[in-house]
């Protein structure tokens, strides 16, 4: 035989959590906003793009999987 129990948090803890959930609002818009920026990026297309390819593929480019990012971002940090 199985018992179930209902349980309900104390209305001071709901309140608290849609506080923090109101503040917490704004720093969510923000970083979703910086990673649609991100993933916008030409560079970030390029790195899905090879990425997409076989092993193959990229051995005619003269490419490894590992290398793909240090490729396509070599003129800008180096790694």
């Amino acid at each position: 035989m199985a018992y179930t129990t209902h349980h309900t948090a104390p209305a001071a803890s709901a309140s608290a959590t849609s506080v923090l959930k109101i503040l917490a609002k704004p720093f969510v818009v923000i970083g979703n906003g910086l990673i649609a920026m991100g993933e916008a990026n030409d560079r970030s297309r390029k790195v899905r793009t090879l990425m997409a390819l076989s092993d193959a593929e990229l051995a005619e480019r003269g490419l490894k999987r590992d290398e793909i990012v240090q490729h396509v971002f070599s003129d800008v940090y180096y790694i």
